[in-house]
């Protein structure tokens, strides 16, 4: 587990100045942060490595460079000046990570939970927001294992997953979780490794995103209350509310009013770029009447809406009045309604596209030319990530000759940009390019459907240029 919280909007300094300094250090000390490991041998400092790692910040900063972000922050308390060298480097590392499994896990747990608390001592990023995707069967159900000839039910409790998972994070990490009927994952590692869909087994990924200049990554919530019926437009404005953070401080529950105005950034601001949202529960009564009135807010040609309709949500952290907008009395439950979760990147170098593959798109040859349309986009490839989702209708039982077609078509056309995503029961999205300067088709008074069945979205999102100095 991180033992510190993720860096908000004063970034690292707040971070690393909670940590105590350690009243020594040693060469050995660090060989062992180093290798995560203890020398075979005793061996004594040498006291001209000393000299130089308590003295030169650039040979300090150049050797902590190497570390994994968990033993950085350990390294954060030797002395000040590794502290300040860590923080230097805390600052560089703004490039998304993931961690994905699609292995079986144990039977009390999910695979996800075990790969990432092995993963997150091996990352050089500290995530400040972490969306994690896994199958709906074994995060929140029963699988059936085979021992000696006979079938045994392996029993998950979702909440117990989902608090395991948290717990491996920062305290401070906005975690958005979701389980859904199956997974598109990246194989942790390369960027250019084949992405896979799963329809069916174990499999899941998270994704986790650091602090980033320039781009403000920010978790929603809305629910429904089954009587209501018009949504109203000041839950999407900008404008903050100062008595919500004064109630939270003295422990009141805010007033309904005042949870309708508080501040989610999903309107009036010229800034956002890309909102991936996704639908739970959407089988209830008045589900999609809610789900148009949500997006039909979205619907502008400078914003990227995409995502889809999953089993549920399972972790939503950060859940406060000023991103959890829920248009129900205190005494009904999100899980009992219907509602939308979601993702709202704005900053002004994002740039993203979509395309829709509708049911015109039926073999390997017309999902390629689904994949030139997001191609003709130019989004750039560096820092960028794609998002695949399908309905449980497609995959391999639509394309009956070819497994793992529609990601095999992306990687043809971006072999550097890993994919994720999931097979759900809906999708939200359409064609349309947010560059800036370009849109993909001609604007119009009319507003696309974004609500759709048995189709496909793929989606691209460009987070901006990394920095020079950055690994």
């Amino acid at each position: 587990m991180f033992s510190m919280v993720a860096p908000g909007r004063r970034g690292v300094d707040d971070a690393l100045r909670r940590r105590p300094l350690l009243p020594s250090f040693s060469v050995l000390g660090l060989l062992r942060l180093l290798g995560n490991q203890r020398p075979a041998i005793a061996m004594e400092p040498d006291p001209k490595g000393c000299f130089v790692l308590s003295n030169l910040a650039e040979v300090v900063e150049r050797v902590l460079g190497f570390l994994p972000t968990k033993a950085l922050l350990q390294a954060a308390c030797v002395c000040r000046l590794w502290r300040e060298c860590s923080r230097r480097i805390l600052r560089t590392q703004q490039s998304v990570a993931w961690v994905s499994t699609v292995e079986p896990g144990p039977s009390n747990s999910h695979a996800l939970v075990h790969v990432l608390a092995e993963e997150l001592e091996k990352v050089q990023v500290l995530p400040q927001t972490v969306l994690y995707i896994a199958d709906a069967d074994t995060f929140s159900g029963h699988e059936e294992s085979h021992n000696h000839g006979q079938k045994k039910a392996r029993r998950r409790n979702s909440k117990e997953i989902a608090a395991a998972l948290e717990k491996l994070l920062p305290k401070r990490c906005q975690v958005l979780g979701l389980v859904t009927p199956g997974v598109i994952v990246t194989p942790t590692g390369s960027r250019s490794s084949q992405p896979l869909e799963v329809e069916d087994g174990e499999a899941g990924f998270a994704l986790l995103f650091p602090r980033i200049d320039g781009v403000k990554i920010q978790t929603f919530h809305f629910c429904k209350d089954l009587k209501t019926r018009v949504l109203d437009e000041s839950l999407f404005a900008e404008a903050g509310n100062p008595q919500l953070e004064q109630d939270k401080m003295i422990g009141q529950e805010p007033s309904l009013q005042c949870k309708l105005k508080s501040v989610i950034g999903l309107k009036n601001n010229p800034d956002l770029r890309v909102v991936i949202l996704f639908g739970y529960n959407t089988w209830k009564s008045g589900a999609t009447r809610f789900l148009h009135q949500i997006v039909n807010h979205l619907n502008e040609k400078s914003i990227i809406v995409a995502g889809g309709y999953v089993e549920s949500f399972t972790s939503l952290t950060l859940e406060n009045y000023q991103n959890d907008v829920c248009l129900y009395n205190s005494n009904t439950r999100a899980a009992e309604s219907c509602g939308v979760v979601g993702l709202a990147f704005s900053g002004p170098q994002i740039q993203s596209a979509s395309v829709l593959l509708d049911q015109d798109v039926i073999d390997e040859r017309t999902a390629e030319a689904a994949m030139q349309r997001l191609k003709a986009a130019n989004i750039p490839e560096h820092n960028s990530l794609g998002f695949m989702f399908a309905c449980v209708g497609r995959g391999y039982q639509y394309y009956k000759t070819k497994q793992n077609l529609e990601a095999d078509a992306f990687r043809k056309f971006f072999p550097n940009i890993p994919l994720f995503g999931f097979f759900g029961h809906g999708e939200i999205g359409c064609d349309r390019i947010v560059t800036g300067n370009f849109i993909l088709r001609e604007y119009n008074d009319t507003k696309d459907d974004l609500l759709h069945g048995y189709t496909t979205v793929m989606t691209l999102i460009h987070l901006g240029s990394v920095k020079a100095n950055q690994v």
